[in-house]
């Protein structure tokens, strides 16, 4: 059997991004709806976003998935958790209580975070070095892609008038891609890297070069503590207004600005539609040919804009704002952090640890956000008063992550994984 393109294998393996982010809006698409269903305070509100594939959930199955990966390789994980997300869907779409509905954005966010470590190592290891930024914003173009239809499809339903149960059909859209995905992978092969560095590494070991991985080498070799460092300053901080935005800004629409819902939906589908065009046209444009650093340093500075306009006194919060922001938010999304994020997640580490550490900085980003995700709706306030402080608290977190990614953006770019990985370990990982 031939093997697939290196398109194909980027574009399947994108899959993931999709169905992750398409979860995340799908629930925050039809929060108000379940909140009023099954009667859910502020609390459970909090907790339902805190525990979902948005957050801790995830951030646990990025951690054990992405060891798994290095130890055993990226096809285990990367063929098989995609059943486990359907069976969690199928608690979603036919929850009737508050224990359903958290068990099933639980198992989601569990199979969600430990394919986005398979997912994301495999499409950097598959991509040409010069067109890296190409096929890793690939994952994110698909990352905005996914919320985008669940936004249009969300305001469909809406248009009909079709409740909860229209929200039910959202995510079952999500379980039918799933299972396309999954069809698809079964043909996928493993990573070339991964089998060709697991042959050195056992030759290497069996020649007494090499001791067995450890797992905290993560931590305890200086060049990896750099590159995981880098790693959090930059995602795990900005994730945290990242996060608010994906899961609440539709209820922060209609709760601040007292916006419909129909009308919230198509304000954070604009961003998501603004990240498509951001991806395509300014990350895989220009990320492989001009000044990564000027790059990052312009579109993380529009989303400290984006917030700061959220800062505004609730009487002077209007359509007009809320547009500018979610396009700024939207360019930000498309081209800023998390897709650099998951370029130099790939680049900065040999293969043996490119897993975990893709996994422990996702972990570290999703946990630190299911902590936040559970004050946020606390803060803003049933009647949106709090939301100029929540406002200038994920300011501060945009900036900080602005600051870190622009003074320590690492040379990498045209360099194959190989160059680098001399380069920081001075051929010894």
């Amino acid at each position: 059997m031939s093997q697939p393109s290196t398109w194909t294998k980027t574009i399947v393996a994108s899959m993931t991004s999709y169905i992750d982010a398409g979860s995340i809006v799908a629930g925050a698409a039809g929060l108000m709806l379940w909140k009023e269903f099954l009667g859910m305070g502020n609390g459970q509100v909090g907790l339902l976003g805190a525990c979902s594939s948005n957050a801790l959930s995830a951030a646990i199955g990025a951690l054990i998935g992405g060891r798994i990966c290095d130890l055993y390789g990226r096809k285990i994980v990367y063929t098989y958790d995609l059943l486990f997300y359907i069976i969690g869907m199928l608690f979603i779409v036919f929850g009737v209580n508050y224990p359903m509905l958290l068990i099933g954005y639980i198992i989601v966010g569990l199979s969600v975070g430990a394919d986005v470590a398979a997912s994301w190592t495999l499409i950097a290891e598959n991509a040409p070095a010069e067109n890296r930024a190409r096929h890793c914003g690939t994952a994110q173009l698909m990352w905005a892609l996914g919320p985008a239809v669940v936004l249009l499809l969300s305001a469909i339903v809406n248009w009909f008038d079709l409740g909860l149960f229209g929200n039910r059909l959202v995510f079952g859209h999500l379980i039918v891609i799933a299972f396309i995905t999954w069809l698809l992978r079964l043909r996928m092969p493993e990573s070339e890297e991964w089998v060709a560095n697991k042959q050195k590494e056992k030759e290497l070991i069996a020649s007494g070069v090499w001791t067995r991985t450890s797992y905290w080498d993560l931590f305890l070799n200086s060049a990896n503590l750099r590159g995981i460092l880098l790693l959090i300053g930059v995602y795990m901080i900005w994730n945290l207004a990242a996060g608010t935005g994906g899961f609440f800004l539709p209820y922060i629409y209609e709760k601040a600005g007292g916006v419909s819902t129909t009308a919230s939906q198509a304000l954070t589908a604009l961003l998501f539609v603004t990240s498509c065009f951001a991806t395509l046209f300014i990350f895989m444009t220009l990320a492989d040919k001009y000044s990564r650093r000027i790059i990052y340093f312009v579109i993380a500075s529009l989303y400290i804009i984006a917030w700061s306009l959220l800062m505004l006194p609730k009487e002077y919060l209007c359509m007009t704002i809320f547009i500018i922001s979610s396009v700024l938010m939207g360019i930000n999304n498309g081209s800023g952090q998390q897709a650099f994020y998951q370029m130099w997640g790939a680049e900065m580490f040999p293969a043996r640890y490119r897993a975990a550490a893709q996994g422990f900085s996702f972990f570290s980003a999703r946990f630190v956000l299911s902590i936040w995700s559970y004050l946020v709706p606390i803060i803003i306030g049933d009647d949106a008063k709090g939301m100029p402080i929540a406002a200038i608290i994920l300011v501060t977190f945009a900036t900080i992550s602005m600051l870190i990614g622009t003074i320590f953006c690492p040379n990498t770019a045209g360099k194959t994984l190989e160059q680098i990985e001399a380069e920081r370990y001075d051929n010894k990982s």
